[in-house]
């Protein structure tokens, strides 16, 4: 590995930028390649198996240009699918992005989850399987959002949300008595990564506090540890930025802070 490894990070939208935060706070010295699957976006649109037949090949051919180090999916529609496809197809390493539910289940006092994702990740097998495997004894809520993933799509390219939109997608995540905490929700999952590009709102639009559960550090330190201790210094070169519909995003001032602050080629 060179002293500046080549990360791939990649997401049928802007969600994965979330994730990318993460892992460039934590590697620094990395050289960064985003992919928005932008041409396929919203993958919850399309059916499992057009899914699967649009990442595997797609995957090859980054893989083939870019020569990655590392892939991280930073998406749960795509690694709840693709991931076992993506690993026997090819050797680079790929790490994923599946609901944070043994976490969120270990830390809730009231026993009382729910999980906020796409339609498709909350009814995929993969999905109940973490919830049968690491609920430990809690109700755990799963709350498809048909629009929530396009919302924080649209905000981060400047267009107004309103409150009201949000609020319609949230508040099935939200059981029990508001007034009892000691029985109410109190922990709730964020499993796409478009989402938490909306956790401040979606903080002060809750009808009462709880914990919100973003995998992205988890996911930075995996990263982490795959790759080994650092070698070199920050990297100094552009991030590169690929839109598969070969748009022109005009964003790049907007998306610098996730890529630690560094010019976009």
């Amino acid at each position: 590995m060179t002293n500046s490894p080549t990360i791939l990070v990649f997401d049928s939208g802007l969600g994965g930028l979330t994730v990318l935060r993460e892992v460039v706070a934590a590697r620094p010295d990395a050289h960064y390649v985003y992919v928005a699957d932008d041409a396929f976006f919203p993958y919850g649109h399309h059916s499992e198996d057009e899914i699967i037949a649009r990442v595997v090949p797609l995957m090859g051919e980054l893989i083939g240009t870019h020569d990655p180090d590392l892939v991280v999916i930073a998406c749960n529609t795509a690694s709840t699918l693709v991931l076992s496809h993506l690993r026997a197809a090819y050797s680079v390493p790929f790490v994923g992005t599946v609901p944070a539910i043994k976490p969120a289940c270990a830390q809730s006092r009231t026993r009382r989850v729910s999980v906020l994702g796409t339609k498709g990740t909350v009814k995929r097998e993969y999905t109940k399987a973490l919830i049968r495997d690491f609920a430990q004894g809690c109700e755990v809520t799963l709350v498809g959002s048909p629009e929530l993933a396009s919302l924080a799509e649209a905000e981060l390219g400047g267009a107004p949300i309103s409150d009201e939109a949000i609020r319609a997608e949230l508040t099935p995540c939200f059981v029990g008595d508001a007034e009892d905490a000691g029985t109410r929700t109190d922990t709730v999952v964020l499993a796409c990564t478009h989402y938490p590009l909306l956790l401040d709102r979606l903080k002060r639009l809750a009808p009462w506090p709880v914990d919100w559960i973003d995998p992205a550090p988890a996911i930075a330190r995996r990263v982490s540890d795959l790759l080994g201790p650092r070698i070199g210094g920050i990297a100094q070169d552009r991030a590169e930025m690929i839109f598969t519909s070969n748009r022109m995003h005009g964003l790049s001032t907007m998306l610098m802070p996730f890529f630690g602050g560094r010019a976009l080629a």
